[in-house]
């Protein structure tokens, strides 16, 4: 389900702007700086984000690759739960609020408006800018907040966590996700697509199942994850446009790159998830397209060749993404 593309540009435009007067060499080495900061191995209490010039270079930076994760997040809570709608959001560790522009675009089209929106973090640099990015886009309560253990939640429709649990100790990324369990009516986690975000991602989703939610995705079901620890971890790509601040910082000529994430979405309500689940790129060859597929619990993982002679799943096949729901629907 892809949302309207209004709210991504609105996106776009904000971020255009945001380095003007900065020199390109300066932006670059805060990105380098906060990049290694934010793959250091010790959780930090602290915000890493000090000033505006971090805050804007990080923002440029990052938020079109967060936003692009969320939004795919958020697109299959809608496939699994079409008719429900949130009326109120809390974005914990929101910062800038990438997550919080994915779910004003999911239900930007909502005679209400969609959801109303609290961002919580505990960098004000980061809450200032959200602030201004966000002004005539969505409605929005920027509030400073201590992401960790003695953290309390209002109740809300919908909680995002989005690249937070790397930053918090262990004591702290629990009690945070049965907050957000406790408070809410569906939660979603989105973690780096790497294997120690994965391992958190599962964290999470014990926790969550534990609290008495529901797996909706990317999960087809609320059972043990078939993936052996150590051999493998389950993660997806969702495409961002790179700018100039990208190619400066990483290199490369391409005008885009692909951002890896893993994810958990869990409700309290019903939700239809995913008969299958792809969870690698398909590979396609002469006459027949592989496909590598997490199903029900009692079937695990599992790869499915589909050819010419399944006539219109064929089709299906050829044009199914890493990430999509399989079968498709009818």
């Amino acid at each position: 389900m892809n949302a309207s593309p209004r709210t991504a540009d609105a996106l776009r435009a904000a971020l255009a702007g945001l380095l003007d007067g900065l020199p390109p060499s300066q932006a670059a080495r805060a990105v380098e700086r906060l990049i290694a900061n934010y793959r250091g191995t010790t959780p930090t209490d602290a915000p890493v984000l000090r000033d505006r010039s971090d805050v804007a270079a990080y923002a440029a930076y990052r938020m079109p690759a967060t936003f692009e994760a969320v939004r795919a997040a958020l697109d299959a809570l809608r496939d699994a739960a079409p008719d429900w709608r949130p009326a109120t959001h809390t974005d914990i560790g929101g910062g800038t609020g990438s997550a919080s522009w994915a779910v004003a675009e999911a239900w930007e089209d909502e005679a209400d408006g969609g959801p109303r929106t609290t961002v919580l973090d505990w960098a004000e640099p980061a809450l200032a800018l959200g602030r201004e990015l966000a002004a005539g886009a969505f409605e929005a309560e920027w509030r400073r907040a201590r992401i960790g253990a003695a953290m309390r939640l209002d109740e809300t429709d919908l909680v995002t966590i989005s690249y937070v649990l790397k930053e918090l100790t262990e004591a702290d990324r629990t009690a945070v996700v049965t907050e957000a369990a406790r408070t809410a009516q569906a939660v979603v986690i989105v973690e780096p697509g790497t294997p120690d975000g994965y391992e958190r991602i599962i964290a999470a989703r014990e926790l969550l199942i534990g609290a008495g939610l529901r797996v909706a995705a990317p999960c087809p079901h609320s059972g043990a994850c078939p993936i052996v620890p150590g051999t493998d971890w389950c993660h997806f790509a969702a495409r961002v446009s790179r700018s100039s601040l990208h190619r400066q910082v990483k290199g490369g000529s391409l005008p885009y790159e692909d951002e890896k994430f893993s994810y958990v979405v869990a409700t309290r309500f019903a939700a239809t998830p995913a008969l299958s689940r792809v969870t690698r790129r398909p590979q396609i060859r002469k006459g027949q397209v592989l496909l590598d597929l997490c199903g029900p619990e009692d079937e695990g993982l599992s790869r499915s060749t589909v050819t010419k002679r399944h006539g219109a799943l064929y089709k299906a096949a050829r044009d199914v993404e890493w990430g999509d729901a399989w079968p498709p629907e009818g």
